[in-house]
């Protein structure tokens, strides 16, 4: 099975609370980064007695280089407040295009470009940030191709 990209799609989110660890992380230690992020926001939202409302997920801000300026967590159900490390956050209510990916992470670079090029085919403008829901847990789904990736990209 090859990688695939659903056709991108407009949508209208509402604004979700999260609970995200924010660094500038280098390209080749996200991996590490997120492990490390996903665990710590977790131990604190049940610290605080806050469940996630729905996967893990990462926002970028601006465009990858060499590093990246990446908050990582969960949406979050519950009222969670800032505590060592981990802030409260809001994605924000907005339109955007959103796709599905499936496949290995490495290639998520796929399903943007078919975002963006939808965008400059409909004369939409893309906004400097973007997020990722990972659908799939790569420990109880232990091949790569068949792994879900919802990338939402907001306009401007």
């Amino acid at each position: 099975m090859s990688d695939t990209a659903q056709h991108p799609r407009k949508v209208h989110l509402a604004g979700q609370p999260v609970a995200v660890v924010r660094e500038r992380v280098p390209m080749d230690a996200l991996t590490d980064f997120f492990g490390r992020a996903f665990g710590t926001v977790m131990a604190a939202a049940q610290a605080q007695d806050c469940t996630p409302a729905g996967p893990p997920f990462a926002l970028y801000r601006g465009m990858p280089s060499d590093t990246v300026d990446v908050e990582a967590g969960f949406p979050i159900d519950g009222n969670f407040t800032d505590t060592d490390g981990v802030a409260s956050g809001t994605l924000p209510e907005t339109d955007a295009l959103e796709a599905l990916h499936i496949g290995p992470y490495d290639s998520l670079e796929k399903t943007y470009q078919a975002i963006l090029e939808q965008m400059e085919a409909e004369g939409l403008t893309p906004a400097d940030i973007m997020w990722e829901y990972y659908l799939s847990d790569p420990e109880q789904e232990p091949d790569p191709a068949k792994w879900q990736t919802r990338v939402i990209w907001p306009l401007a």
